[in-house]
């Protein structure tokens, strides 16, 4: 066997710190197999709780938006609506009493079909179904627009009849129908609208099945409109203001001639003329009295009669 020389030095690999007592040197470096520690960036304790709360706060707007959009509607189903079914829906809505339903479906029918005789009729429909809503001012709004755009319809006289009705009720509504406040002593623009439009009816379509419906209720403004000078007349009487109160049973007597309020309107002409002095003017005033109210209470005992101030304490009585 060819061997190494004996007096060759016997290659031993790098010398072993531990066996040399860790004073031999290393012929190649050991790497280590523990890692170093990494250096911490310091965070001020502020800028952390800023940093939590924005994380926080982007947690939360997520979340709602998740729960916003998983409740959310896909669509409105009258968006896909034809303009058949829109307006069959409405009828159906106005024939349970549904308002609010029949409201949406001729508002939508109207906004996505402008022109058409659906159209027309839907408007009409949709101002019965805010007046039924208790909407006058929509309701008011609609039916004035369907007169101008239409006023040629085959029922425009039913839109003059239900411009009528929305005023007519409107000037009571619930102090009237609840709590019996007497609604000719408060304003009276409704009431005179309501004159007007029913009027418009009768001038423009005197043979309209609306007609007669509408006169009988004229009648019924009429000496509501009376009622409400004659209150005025009397508030003047009792004030002892007789030149005002004279006047004004005057206009009762002038624009509302043969209502039930004329009797009470010539017995405040003959007190204010008496307070007065006019003698001559309060004794015309007594004979046309006398004449076509000879069982009026003025001729025959104390009137006016008005009610104690206690009433005043009274929340929403009628006051006299």
């Amino acid at each position: 066997m060819i061997g190494a020389s004996r007096g060759a030095p016997r290659h031993r690999g790098p010398a072993d710190p531990a066996r040399s007592g860790g004073h031999g040197r290393a012929a190649y470096p050991i790497p280590s197999i523990i890692a170093e520690p990494a250096i911490r960036m310091r965070v001020s304790p502020s800028f952390r709780f800023i940093l939590r709360t924005v994380m926080l706060v982007l947690i939360v707007a997520l979340a709602g938006c998740s729960l916003f959009h998983r409740g959310a509607k896909k669509g409105d189903p009258m968006d896909t609506m034809t303009v058949e079914e829109l307006y069959r829906k409405g009828v159906d809505g106005l024939d349970a009493g549904n308002n609010d339903l029949a409201i949406r479906s001729f508002t939508r029918l109207n906004s996505r079909f402008p022109f058409g005789p659906y159209t027309e009729q839907a408007q009409l429909n949709l101002a019965y179904a805010q007046y039924k809503d208790d909407k006058p001012d929509d309701a008011y709004s609609t039916i004035n627009r369907f007169i101008k755009t239409y006023p040629t319809h085959r029922h425009v006289d039913y839109a003059y009849y239900l411009r009528g009705l929305i005023n007519f009720n409107r000037s009571g509504g619930f102090l009237e129908r609840y709590v019996g406040q007497d609604m000719t002593k408060r304003d009276q623009a409704n009431l005179r609208q309501s004159f007007d439009d029913f009027g418009a009816l009768l001038s423009r379509y005197p043979q309209s099945i609306y007609s007669a419906d509408a006169r009988q209720r004229m009648v019924a403004l009429r000496n509501m409109m009376a009622q409400a000078d004659l209150n005025i007349a009397l508030f003047y009487l009792k004030r002892e203001a007789y030149v005002a109160a004279s006047n004004r049973a005057k206009t009762v007597i002038e624009t509302y001639p043969q209502t039930p309020q004329a009797g009470d309107a010539l017995a405040v002409m003959v007190r204010s003329y008496r307070k007065l002095g006019q003698d001559k003017l309060a004794d015309d005033a007594e004979r046309v009295l006398k004449l076509n109210y000879p069982d009026h209470a003025s001729l025959h005992g104390n009137w006016p009669h008005y009610r104690s101030n206690w009433w005043k304490l009274i929340p929403l009585s009628n006051r006299g």
